[in-house]
């Protein structure tokens, strides 16, 4: 593996021909420790077709500012001499360099090259499937107890968390403390007991009765115990603007969120159980409130409908639906059509919240678990499913609290129990 400067560049990137594959990367930067291992391995599978840097950002901040890499790891696409392909960054999974790479490569390489990838096998005795804060206080309670534990995650360890603004209700933390650092701590005290971590990758399938997962399409990773702690995910209204603004004036946690908007206006994308209940605890913070409904009446229970709307701070408005949010300053404008008279307009507040219902991230688990009405897992007491060796915590259970707390106390009880089996 090639370590170059920025001046180095011209001769090693743009006076090439060929395909060069760049990897901008930074010390402490966990998302670059993840990478490390499969940019070295791809290196290795494409050499001879693609040559592979790496360019310490820190050290080279003109080059990396001039080609619109703010952010590490950053993995730009060379083809003789010219930018080519996406611009990869963050936690940067195998599949990704390898469908660029494989869009600038004749067929019969590209099959040449897949023939060339040896499968891989590794075992531990448990298995966690997510690294939320249920995945993460499981491994380290699990580590500590001497039981080799390995933590797989489709993204970066930390889960919804990670993209909270401020964490203020967490026992031990008399400030508010940023979601991303918490989590951090909780992964560098996985990592400090012995958990191992395979993050960002792709879980390509899941056989709960055998206990083995394969990933990246080539690694079997075999277990004793399995525990799934892949979350649940708010239902998005999939509009422009939303993904980008979220954690950013949009938000999906009233517990979470409400107490920042202390004497400021809001508005609530929804009308059912849970969009009601929320609205009416945001009402304790928020002096304006505007509920955005795409039926012709609120949909939650009769006595919380006519609670909310018989507060002052509360309007609500029906058959309208949220076409595209939009940040200006500190404010945020939602764009809104009204669906019987095909009409739009556009409202403006200091934040929105977007309450349209949760689903369990179970859709690559294939094997037939218990499940209630909605899809979210049934647990005992004790955190088993209706599979054996198998458990279930945090955000995906069913369950009626959905909080970090709740996702710490049930990956507490998991690793206990599965710990005392293993003995």
């Amino acid at each position: 593996m090639k370590e170059i400067t920025s001046a180095e560049f011209e001769k090693e990137v743009l006076q090439k021909i060929g395909i060069v594959v760049v990897d901008f990367y930074s010390t402490e930067c966990p998302p670059c420790e993840a990478l490390a291992p499969k940019f070295d391995a791809l290196s290795e599978l494409y050499k001879g077709h693609a040559e592979f840097v790496k360019i310490f950002r820190q050290g080279n901040k003109e080059l990396a500012a001039s080609l619109g890499v703010s952010g590490s790891p950053t993995v730009l696409f060379f083809q003789d001499g010219k930018q080519i392909g996406d611009v990869l960054s963050g936690g940067i999974k195998r599949a990704a360099i390898e469908k660029n790479l494989n869009a600038l490569l004749p067929e019969q390489i590209v099959a040449s090259i897949a023939s060339k990838i040896v499968p891989a096998e590794q075992r531990c005795d448990v298995l966690i499937i997510g690294g939320g804060p249920s995945g993460l206080a499981a491994g380290i309670y699990l580590a500590q107890a001497k039981i080799d534990t390995l933590i797989v995650d489709s993204g970066m360890p930390g889960g919804q968390v990670s993209t909270t603004h401020l964490v203020s209700n967490y026992p031990g933390f008399a400030e508010p403390v940023n979601g991303y650092m918490l989590t951090h701590y909780m992964t560098e005290q996985c990592k400090n007991a012995g958990v191992r971590f395979k993050p960002a990758v792709d879980i390509t399938d899941i056989n709960l009765k055998e206990k083995k997962i394969i990933v990246d399409g080539f690694e079997t990773i075999h277990a004793k115990k399995i525990i799934i702690a892949t979350g649940a995910s708010p239902r998005y209204l999939n509009v422009p603007g939303e993904k980008e603004l979220k954690g950013k004036g949009i938000s999906y946690c009233a517990t979470c969120d409400a107490k920042y908007f202390q004497d400021k206006e809001v508005i609530v994308i929804g009308g059912g159980n849970s969009a009601v209940e929320e609205s009416e605890f945001i009402s304790k913070f928020a002096s304006k409130i505007t509920v955005i409904q795409n039926l012709e009446k609120l949909t939650a229970n009769k006595e919380a409908c006519d609670k909310l709307l018989g507060n002052p701070k509360v309007s609500a408005f029906y058959n309208s639906e949220p076409r595209s949010f939009e940040k200006t300053g500190d404010r945020i404008k939602v764009k809104v059509e009204d669906v019987r008279k095909k009409e739009f307009i556009t409202y403006e507040a200091d934040g929105a919240f977007v309450f349209v219902g949760m689903k369990p991230n179970t859709d690559m688990i294939k094997d037939e678990l218990e499940k209630d009405k909605w899809g979210y897992i049934k647990t005992d007491e004790d955190m088993h499913t209706s599979i054996q060796d198998v458990f279930a915590i945090g955000d995906l259970i069913s369950k009626k609290y959905r909080q970090i707390t709740t996702a710490v106390n049930d990956g507490t009880i998991a690793a206990i129990v599965a710990a005392k089996e293993l003995e």
